[in-house]
């Protein structure tokens, strides 16, 4: 199965989770294993709006960074810049912020509330060039959710 056909699986699988269940840190839970499990990324997580930085929420995978800056490294630049960030190669992202040096790939995905940010799912892959438009495509749709 290809990448678009494992998400395309998932999109539905996501929904009657949801469906049954309306608390938004319980859904990013569910959300995080199932991507990870899915996919077997090397760390999938969200990081939720607090103040002024994001703090760690739901995730699967190794110790993480706690807190980020608005702004800082890949998950506060798409929080600043309210978009979706793919990097193939995390080493060439000014200002990096290396919670881990397995990680090489990245995207974030910023979650909406009333249109303010709220969280951003973070994904990393301890391979090159793992992320691309079909990952940010679905991820988009499937956060969209929360």
């Amino acid at each position: 199965m290809n990448k678009r056909e494992q998400y395309e699986d998932l999109l539905p699988q996501v929904q009657a989770v949801m469906d049954e269940n309306v608390d938004i840190i319980a859904n990013m839970a569910n959300l995080t294993a199932m991507l990870h499990e899915t996919f077997g990324f090397w760390w999938t997580g969200f990081y939720r709006v607090i103040g002024d930085e994001l703090v760690l929420g739901p995730f699967q995978g190794p110790l993480a960074c706690t807190r980020i800056p608005f702004g800082r490294g890949v998950c506060g630049s798409a929080w600043k810049e309210r978009k979706t960030l793919v990097v193939p190669d995390v080493e060439q992202f000014p200002g990096h912020i290396a919670c881990s040096s397995a990680s090489r790939s990245e995207i974030v995905v910023p979650v909406f509330q009333n249109d303010e940010v709220v969280a951003v799912l973070d994904i990393d892959s301890d391979r090159l060039g793992t992320f691309d438009d079909v990952d940010a495509q679905y991820l988009e749709q499937l956060v969209g959710r929360l």
